[in-house]
């Protein structure tokens, strides 16, 4: 298997994850503090990543001031900000109108990278993000307008869009970091920084919240933050990050609404009608396209 095909596997196994984190977020915060639950979720993904590291690469790797600064900066942005934005965002608006604005992310990523890395989508690469925008816009479009809205759609779509961008931001950040470093290491730094941003609200929630109120179910979502999209979606995407440009990882973030709309079926019964099988088959033909690069 070549590098690019591992590479593009990862992405994509990375934004399945991420996308799950919509249906998994909505969940989550109608049980816990959004401070609290993050903090739970970057000690439980510190407590499997630190001693693999230990083992595997005997501690955290030398790196410049610089790239240590932008490390912090990009868990600011995807960590931190992200992750705020889009469970309060989930708190106002529902997650049908939260995917509908996530189907911007690879626009979003493509035009930050034309404008701060340089990067200049082929005619080739362009279409297949055409294609994947297309296919999420298709996808989402439709989604029944009769559903739970939230109780301030506008704010809570602001929130999300603002998710985006961080998201945008935070998935770029590690191509401006010169030192080789390892998913692992990259994943270990990130949530370090993470558990830092998150924990003075955190621990004051901790005291404040009743934690024996808390469900089983309310716990498992905490876990599979911690396990799954912490943990294994950083590893898969900086793995896959640093092998492709920019405008091509970009495109592979079309599959994170798709992987919302999926698992909202799954998990919470929605109906997937022809416009979601057209739009997924955009998506994925976009893909198939970069990938043929």
């Amino acid at each position: 298997m070549s590098i690019k095909t591992t590479a593009y596997i990862n992405l994509t196994l990375a934004m399945v994850i991420v996308g799950s984190s919509v249906v998994a977020g909505k969940i989550m915060v109608d049980e816990l503090p959004v401070f609290l639950a993050s903090t739970l979720r970057f000690i439980l993904a510190l407590a499997i990543l630190i001693p693999i590291l230990y083992l595997r690469e005997g501690g955290l790797p030398r790196l410049s001031r610089r790239s240590w600064i932008m490390l912090g900066v990009q868990s600011l942005c995807g960590s931190f900000l992200f992750t705020v934005f889009l469970l309060y965002g989930l708190t106002y608006t529902g997650p049908s109108n939260a995917g509908i604005i996530t189907s911007t992310t690879p626009a979003c990523m493509g035009i930050i990278a034309w404008l701060f890395l340089k990067d200049r989508p082929t005619r080739q690469t362009a279409t297949g993000i055409v294609l994947s925008v297309l296919g999420v816009i298709v996808i989402n479009a439709v989604q029944d307008s009769g559903g739970e809205s939230g109780a301030n759609p506008l704010l809570g779509n602001l929130l999300v869009l603002s998710a985006v961008i961080f998201e945008s931001l935070f998935l770029l950040i590690r191509k401006t970091v010169p030192e080789p470093l390892s998913p692992l290491a990259v994943a270990t730094i990130i949530s370090l920084f993470g558990l830092v941003w998150f924990l003075p609200v955190g621990a004051y929630e901790m005291f404040t919240t009743d934690l024996a109120a808390i469900s089983l179910t309310g716990w498992i979502t905490v876990i599979y933050y911690g396990t799954f999209v912490t943990v294994l979606a950083y590893l898969f995407w900086f793995a896959g990050i640093t092998k492709v440009p920019a405008s091509t990882a970009g495109v592979f973030t079309a599959v994170m609404p798709v992987s919302a709309l999926t698992l909202s079926a799954i998990v919470l019964g929605e109906p997937l009608g022809w416009p979601q099988v057209v739009g997924c088959g955009c998506v994925l033909v976009g893909i198939v396209l970069i990938s043929k690069k």
